[in-house]
Parts: structure tokens; C-alpha cells; sequence
């Protein structure tokens, strides 16, 4: 169904960590009071290069280490070109994508290398945790417990989405089925496309019904 399809995307959509909500107007909020064993926020001009203490830097880096956290350039890099190849597959041929492709990958890693969003990453969690926070987090992730949460979490994590997903969207086409009576528009979009592996199938024809044949007399 095309209002199906459509709540596929917007699922993803709104279950991507990439997304991010951020106000366009109003004044900005007062910062909270310092609290002890917190780390103040970062007085820094906007562009200015923040200064990290090298000892807080080196345990943020083995923290993302553990939490394989320092990948997520990679991941993003893969995420992107990914895009821009689907994105581009629908006017390019084969032959000219694969080329394009080639080059946008390398010039990508030249303009992003995967570890500047690392680098990148430092003093946000700088300003986000304290030495002392940072210090009991890797204490949890080099445990037993904490490794079997680090490899169970990826596997978790998808399982939980496609599970809430599959909700949203039966709710959605319940909630819109039912308002299709008052909102008649809605019916066809509701309707099963030809090829929609959720279509219900055809039955089965009924068997025709014949007289049983009379002996010849």
C-alpha cells in the first residue's frame, strides 16, 4: 500500500540517530548551576577549538573503544554513500554510477576522514561527563556484564525498533481505516497495490458443481 510504505519511511526516519531536534527561536535557556563532580559547560567561541585535558581525552578515547563508538565515522561515511547511490541509481547507468561512485567515495574520505568525527566527539563528551563519570563508565563496560552488553545491545537495538515499528504502523493504518468513513479520500490510498507483499491472497476458486452422470438405459 502506498500510505504503508509511506509510514515505513517515516519510521525510519524518526528512529535514526542522526536526527537531531533543535529550537530555531526563542532565547536560549539559562545554564543550570554547577553541580559538583560535573563538568561545566564550555565557554568557547562559536569555531574556537576546545581544550580537553590529555588525560580526560585518553579515557574518553578507550570509552569509545570499548563501546566501538570511535566507528562511527564509518558508519556514517557507509550510511551517506549509500544515499547518494540509491539516490543517484535512478538517473545514472550501471557503468557511470559504479565510476561516480568510486570517486565520491575516495574524495568523501579526504573531506571527512572517519577518525575528524571522533576527534569531533572528544569534547562533547567532555562536556557531558565528568573524569570521575567517564572513569566508572569504563569500569562497567570492561566487566563481564558490560562486554555481554556491549555485544547484545546492536541485536537488541533492531530487534526493539522493527518490534515498535510494526506497532506504529498497524496502529496508523487502524486508526486511518477507521477514519476513512468520514474521510472518503483516504479509502483508495488504504486499498492493496498489485505486488503489496501484505496483500491479502486471492482465494481459491470454488470447484463447479456437476450433476453426476445418468447410466446409459
Amino acid at each position: 500500500m502506498r500510505v504503508r510504505t509511506a509510514l515505513i519511511a517515516m519510521a525510519l526516519l524518526a528512529a535514526s540517530p542522526l536526527l537531531a531536534q533543535t529550537p530555531s527561536t526563542g532565547a536560549p535557556p539559562s545554564p543550570p548551576a554547577h553541580q559538583p563532580g560535573v563538568p561545566a559547560r564550555s565557554t568557547s567561541a562559536p569555531g574556537q577549538t576546545e581544550k580537553v585535558d590529555p588525560a580526560k581525552e585518553a579515557a574518553i578515547r578507550h570509552l569509545m573503544d570499548l563501546t566501538q563508538s570511535s566507528k562511527m565515522g564509518d558508519s556514517m561515511s557507509a550510511y551517506v554513500t549509500n544515499q547518494v547511490r540509491q539516490i543517484l541509481s535512478e538517473s545514472m547507468p550501471p557503468d557511470r554510477l559504479a565510476k561516480l561512485m568510486e570517486g565520491f567515495s575516495q574524495k568523501l574520505g579526504a573531506a571527512v576522514p572517519p577518525n575528524a568525527v571522533t576527534d569531533a566527539s572528544i569534547p562533547i563528551y567532555a562536556r557531558a561527563f565528568s573524569m570521575e563519570d567517564i572513569q566508572g563508565i569504563i569500569q562497567f563496560y570492561e566487566s563481564p556484564v558490560g562486554q555481554r552488553f556491549i555485544k547484545s545491545l546492536p541485536q537488541v537495538a533492531r530487534d526493539t525498533q522493527e518490534q515498535g515499528m510494526q506497532m506504529e504502523q498497524k496502529g496508523a493504518m487502524n486508526v486511518l481505516e477507521q477514519m476513512s468513513s468520514d474521510y472518503p479520500e483516504l479509502k483508495p490510498l488504504l486499498r492493496p497495490q498489485p505486488g503489496d507483499p501484505n496483500e491479502a491472497p486471492a482465494p481459491a476458486p470454488t470447484p463447479e458443481t456437476r450433476a453426476p452422470a445418468t447410466a446409459p438405459k
